[in-house]
């Protein structure tokens, strides 16, 4: 990818940097189309401020979510483990693991996630235990920098450096009682450097998967916090196990009151136009915040499973919206949206 550098030891963690918010982390999501089930799981390693983010997010049969969200305490940037989640490089660009044993909360509607501490609080918990692998089957897209004037996919305040790449996943999910062996599609993604949740005013992320070696990932995100109404595109396309950089995109996005419905992106790249279309199954409507200079700062991300339709084909994948929360609403959904 021009401009950007990648090595195999960027798989590992890097060396720590002399910043507060200093944050690596790790994210793999899996989806088994004929089952119609699949989730992600995160783990960012913010040492300097002494604890892990970590996140497990499952899409059940019947509109389900299972899902755990929690910062434990580490000590030091050795590995990506914290709070029964661990994730190994098995093959440097190849081959990793995701592993992830302790409880989950059940919710039949995932909006009760808009308060989140009652939700979880009244949801019943489960022991659960999940074991995915994921094999790629495409390059690896992104890296870091290689000059200060080339800006990073997410930006230098948000994720300096930054790879993904899209894959096979293999493995079991038990969830209480339910079992379920997961044969299907994936996307990964590592990145590393200062991060504040709250640097970026909105982004709306399009991951899937719609064929073994068929996928996508898009971008959309706003320029700079002093104008939310800029923005920029990137992203690629996935043929055949090769990748396709997206010359921009346009998108079109249904609301079902502040949260994604349906989208409809039409891309251009070196193949032409494509269109791609999201209908969102099932949203976590999850939240970050932080206090900076003693004010208390949010952002609003909503973790939709999507299925998608693309050139005559079906597949499952992600739509990830942020947004900054500014005087009670999130900054990038329009007005009008279930008004």
């Amino acid at each position: 990818m021009p401009d950007f550098r990648f090595a195999p030891e960027d798989e590992h963690p890097h060396p720590v940097e002399p910043v507060v918010n200093f944050n690596e982390s790790v994210y793999v999501n899996g989806f088994d189309h004929r089952r119609q089930l699949g989730g992600w799981l995160r783990i960012g390693n913010r040492v300097n401020e002494g604890y892990a983010e970590v996140s497990v997010c499952l899409y059940l049969p019947g509109g389900r979510v299972a899902c755990h969200f929690g910062r434990p305490e580490i000590g030091n940037h050795e590995a990506f483990a914290a709070g029964g989640l661990r994730y190994e490089v098995l093959e440097p660009t190849r081959q990793v693991a995701a592993r992830y044993q302790g409880p989950l909360s059940i919710l039949d509607d995932p909006s009760a996630l808009h308060r989140p501490r009652e939700a979880l609080g009244a949801a019943p918990r489960v022991d659960a235990e999940i074991d995915w692998t994921f094999r790629g089957v495409s390059p690896i897209h992104g890296g870091e920098p290689d000059r200060p004037d080339v800006e990073g996919m997410y930006g230098r305040d948000f994720a300096r450096g930054h790879f993904n790449q899209h894959g096979a996943v293999s493995g079991r999910l038990q969830v209480g009682t339910e079992v379920w062996e997961l044969d299907g599609f994936g996307w990964r993604d590592h990145s590393w450097g200062p991060r504040s949740w709250q640097a970026i005013p909105w982004y709306r992320l399009l991951l899937g998967n719609v064929a073994p070696a068929d996928g996508f990932m898009l971008l959309q995100i706003a320029k700079h916090p002093t104008a939310p109404d800029r923005f920029r595109t990137t992203g690629v396309l996935l043929v055949d196990g090769h990748y396709h950089a997206v010359d921009g995109f346009t998108l079109e996005t249904d609301w079902k009151g502040d949260e994604q419905s349906r989208l409809r992106a039409v891309v251009c790249s070196s193949r032409g136009t494509d269109v791609i279309e999201g209908h969102v199954l099932s949203v976590a409507p999850l939240r970050n915040r932080r206090i900076e200079d003693g004010v208390e700062r949010r952002t609003r991300i909503a973790e939709g499973f999507t299925r998608w339709a693309w050139a005559g084909r079906t597949g499952l994948g992600m739509t990830e919206y942020l947004d900054l929360v500014a005087e009670g609403r999130p900054v990038g959904v329009p007005l009008r949206a279930g008004r």
